[in-house]
C-alpha cells in the first residue's frame, strides 16, 4: 500500500481547484560574491571568487482554504545545490481563534531569533547571520507547532510548543553523516516590550548518528567490542542518545542603535559529538537607509576532561594474563586503543572566535545592498582567515 508524506499531502492541498482563486506567491532572493583573503576556506568560500555558494532564488506559496485553513510551501533552489529546487518546507495550519493556531507538516525549528527568515537575507542586515551560533547543518523537521500570543503586562508574548522527527545528512563526524533526530519537544518563547525583546528555545531529542562514513571512528568502536570494552565504545555510539538544544538571546533597536545577542548550548549524551556552546554579540547604527555593524563571536566545541582515559591499557586474558588493549596485542608497539579514543575526543574539539564589520544599504524599497568583512581565528591551529563577501538581497 502506497503512502502519501506530509509534504505531499499539502502540495496537493495547494494545487486543489478550490485554491487555485486564493492562492498567494511571494519570493525572496539573494545573489552574493565572496572571496576568501587566504587558501583556507572560510563558509565554503576560498581564494576564487564565487558567486553560488550562497546565493539563493525562493517562492513561497500560501493557500487560503476556508474555514480558519490555510496551507504554506516554500521551494528554495540554492547555488550551493547547483539550483536544484527542493521544498524547504511545506505545512498546513489551522487557525483557531485569534491568539493561537496549530501546524502540521514539514517546518523550521525555532532554534534561534532568525530561524524562520534564515534565508530571507533581506530580514537581517548581515550577508549571512553570525555561523558561530547559527552554524547547525540542519533547520527543517516535520511534526506539529501550536502558537500561542498574548500579552502579559504591557508586555507581548509569543509562545510556540512543538513535537516532531527529522532524518536527514548532517554535519557531525564527516561532511554528510546520516542522522535521525525523534520524539523532538520543544519550547519557544519570546516577550516584546516597545524596543526591547527577549526568547529563550529549549528541545529535546533522542539522536542517532551514522558514522559508518568515518572510518576512524567505525574502527575503534569495532576494536574495542573486540575486547567486550562495550560500555566504552557505547560511549562513541550515537544511537537514541539523549539530547538537548538551549538558546536565548536579546534584540534592542532603541533611536537608531541596534544590538542582537545570543547564546547556545548543544550536547547528546554519551556520545561521540562533544558538547557546544555558541555565542555572539551585534552592534549597529541606523543612518537613514544605511545600517553599519560589528559582530563579534565565539564557538566551542569541547569533551569534558572525565571522558579521556577511560580505556583500560590492559584486560586479563585465560592463557597469557594481562594483554595490552592496543590494535594488535601481539606487537608492543600498537597503538593502545585508550589513545585512539582520546585522539576521536580530541578531534572533536572546536574553538573560533570571529569578528566582522559591514555594512547594509537599502538602495530600494525591496532590496539591499550589503557588504560584510569577516575575520576568523581558529584557536585549535592558531590560523586566522579573512573572508570579503557582499551582494543584493530582495523580496517580491
Amino acid at each position: 500500500m502506497s503512502k502519501i508524506t506530509a509534504t505531499s499531502a499539502i502540495v496537493l492541498c495547494l494545487v486543489a481547484p478550490k485554491a487555485w482563486s486564493e492562492i498567494t506567491i511571494n519570493g525572496f532572493a539573494s545573489i552574493y560574491a565572496g572571496k576568501a583573503t587566504s587558501n583556507d576556506t572560510v563558509y565554503g568560500y576560498d581564494d576564487e571568487i564565487s558567486l553560488e555558494n550562497e546565493s539563493k532564488f525562493a517562492l513561497q506559496v500560501i493557500a487560503d482554504l476556508g474555514d480558519d485553513l490555510s496551507a504554506t510551501a516554500q521551494i528554495i533552489s540554492r547555488g550551493s545545490d547547483d539550483f536544484d529546487a527542493s521544498f524547504e518546507w511545506a505545512y498546513v495550519t489551522y487557525t483557531i481563534d485569534d491568539a493561537s493556531q496549530l501546524s502540521v507538516g514539514k517546518m523550521r525549528i525555532p532554534f534561534y531569533k532568525y530561524s524562520d527568515y534564515l534565508d530571507v537575507g533581506y530580514a537581517y542586515r548581515w550577508v549571512r547571520p553570525p555561523q558561530s551560533v547559527y552554524g547547525l547543518s540542519f533547520s527543517t523537521y516535520e511534526g506539529a507547532s501550536y502558537l500561542y500570543t498574548g500579552t502579559i503586562g504591557n508586555w507581548d508574548s509569543s509562545i510556540q510548543l512543538l513535537y516532531g522527527n527529522l532524518s536527514q545528512d548532517i554535519v557531525a563526524f564527516t561532511d554528510a553523516d546520516t542522522a535521525e533526530m525523534n520524539t523532538i519537544l520543544g519550547v519557544n518563547w519570546t516577550l516584546e516590550y516597545d524596543w526591547f525583546s527577549y526568547r529563550i528555545a529549549y528541545l529535546i531529542a533522542d539522536v542517532s548518528v551514522d558514522s559508518s562514513n568515518s572510518p576512524e571512528l567505525s574502527g575503534l568502536v569495532a576494536a574495542l567490542q573486540q575486547y567486550n570494552l562495550q560500555s566504552d565504545a557505547d560511549m562513541l555510539i550515537t544511537n537514541d542518545d539523549s539530547g538537548y538544544f538551549l538558546g536565548t538571546g536579546f534584540a534592542i533597536d532603541y533611536n537608531d542603535f541596534l544590538i542582537d545577542a545570543e547564546y547556545t548550548e548543544l550536547e547528546v549524551d554519551n556520545s561521540a559529538l562533544a558538547p557546544q556552546s555558541q555565542y555572539f554579540i551585534s552592534l549597529g547604527y541606523r543612518f537613514d537607509e544605511i545600517v553599519i555593524h560589528t559582530t563579534y563571536e565565539s564557538n566551542k566545541d569541547e569533551h569534558n576532561s572525565n571522558r579521556f582515559n577511560t580505556v583500560p591499557t590492559t584486560v586479563p586474558h585465560p592463557q597469557f594474563g594481562q594483554i595490552p588493549v592496543s590494535t594488535d596485542p601481539t606487537n608492543p608497539s600498537a597503538p593502545l586503543l585508550r589513545d585512539l579514543n582520546n585522539a576521536v575526543l580530541n578531534a572533536a574539539l572546536v574553538d573560533t572566535t570571529a569578528w566582522s564589520i559591514g555594512l547594509r544599504y537599502n538602495f530600494h524599497p525591496v532590496a539591499a545592498l550589503k557588504l560584510d568583512y569577516t575575520r576568523l581565528k581558529d584557536k585549535v591551529s592558531n590560523n586566522s582567515s579573512g573572508l570579503v563577501s557582499m551582494g543584493v538581497d530582495l523580496v517580491f
